[in-house]
């Protein structure tokens, strides 16, 4: 078996010198697209009020660490900024590969004018809005997560509602009865892979239609809840519905650092937990040989066979080591977060977390600024209507799916799912 033979079976093909016409088009509407929305961010820069916009740096702390910015010029700086890098990528003044960092300057300053407009003599809670975000965007992150090393390998994950669900019923549950959110966050995780080990023997084994299947789990793992949460939970909540939160836990030195140092480092074990898992999910994939195995049998899975590589048995560990992650995001919703298990508590976030794994283009990192995008995008919506801004708060949660549906349609770049994703394979 050589490892090299199933280095080239994964390996990305060359970028063309000259730009093909059905990528031109595909440059011309994302271009569009994004001076649509520059100039919607110049045009709220031009309608900001003259007054200041503060921002509050510390959370809970209303009359020191505030940043007073003078909204209008910053808010059309910004404003400008974004019209040059929409531009830009409409006339290819850059190269191809980094075309997608124009798209992440519009974003910031798009965002950032258009909080120039809100907070235009108000006090914005900036720390909130990035806790929050990162509280909205943990078990984003743990389920996309899940969903890159499932999909890599080739099997389509649409059960991550479900094992949010069940992890976070299974964690609430334990921790009630032991007092240990420790044993609640390993029971979570044992819950999601009995999960995830439904979907493996069922698609991998059986060869079960894996869209069908996901949703079929989703279904049985609300019912399941739902049913316990009725008979037992709601009898005796005292004992079997009171988990322990967990705490957050400051990282000396680095929680101290202005700013960011409370938000990112003073945190609970789960948060550290995630960031964590980010980094080695990426490293996994990536730098390991196991990992090139699963990205091999997720394009081409006969073509790994044939160099030795036992592709189901590299499937099903795929699949059950998502489900650990899954089981831990689910987690987050009681023990980490919420307490008490309700029914139905998960709120479609699972779907939400499959939708930033497209975002993310099947990648770690990508799926977890994806999985930000949405928590910030979730957690602007409460901070908007706490100052009082004229739009309503439920119109800001239409971008993160619009944006969605733009990545899927392709207008975001070219999106690509591995090649063998959600085909079973069946040894010859």
């Amino acid at each position: 078996m050589s490892d090299t033979t199933v280095q080239d079976t994964v390996r990305e093909p060359a970028p063309a010198a000259i730009e093909a016409p059905a990528d031109r088009v595909r440059r011309l509407r994302v271009g569009g697209l994004m001076l649509v929305f520059a100039l919607i961010g110049l045009g709220l820069a031009i309608v900001t009020n003259g007054g200041k916009a503060t921002f509050q740096l510390v959370s809970g702390d209303l009359q020191n660490n505030l940043l007073g910015v003078p909204a209008q010029p910053v808010a059309i700086f910004l404003g400008l900024l974004g019209l040059v890098a929409a531009g830009a990528y409409v006339v290819r003044r850059v190269p191809q590969k980094y075309s997608g960092w124009l798209a992440v300057v519009l974003g910031i300053c798009f965002i950032g004018a258009f909080l120039c407009w809100a907070a235009a003599g108000k006090t914005f809670p900036l720390a909130n809005q990035f806790q929050g975000t990162l509280n909205f965007a943990t078990p984003l992150i743990l389920g996309a997560l899940a969903g890159v090393l499932c999909e890599r390998a080739g099997v389509i994950n649409i059960a991550i509602e479900g094992q949010f669900l069940v992890g976070a019923f299974t964690a609430a549950v334990v921790s009630s009865m032991t007092g240990s959110a420790t044993a609640a966050l390993i029971a979570a995780a044992v819950s999601g892979v009995l999960m995830a080990s439904l979907l493996a023997v069922f698609s991998i084994k059986y060869l079960v239609n894996q869209v069908v299947l996901g949703v079929v789990l989703v279904v049985f793992a609300s019912g399941i809840t739902g049913y316990l949460f009725d008979q037992f939970l709601q009898e005796d909540a005292e004992n079997l519905n009171t988990p322990t939160v967990l705490s957050a836990v400051k990282i000396p030195g680095l929680g101290d650092i202005p700013f960011v140092g409370p938000i990112l480092f003073n945190q609970t074990i789960l948060v550290y937990l995630t960031y964590l898992a980010v980094a080695v999910v990426t490293f996994v994939l990536f730098q390991t040989r196991w990992g090139l195995r699963v990205r091999a049998v997720g394009e081409h899975p006969k073509a790994a066979d044939t160099v030795g590589i036992r592709v189901k048995r590299v499937r099903y560990s795929a699949v059950l080591w998502a489900g650990v992650l899954a089981g831990l995001g689910g987690a987050f919703f009681t023990v980490g977060y919420a307490g008490s298990f309700s029914k139905e508590m998960t709120a479609g976030n699972g779907f939400i977390a499959l939708a930033a794994l497209i975002m993310g283009r099947w990648h770690p990192i990508g799926a977890m600024v994806a999985a930000l995008f949405f928590g910030f995008a979730t957690q602007l919506q409460s901070q908007l209507q706490i100052i009082q801004t004229p739009i309503p708060g439920e119109l800001l949660l239409m971008a993160p799916y619009l944006a969605t549906v733009i990545a899927v349609a392709g207008l975001v770049g070219r999106v690509r799912a591995p090649k063998a994703d959600g085909e079973p394979y069946v040894t010859e």
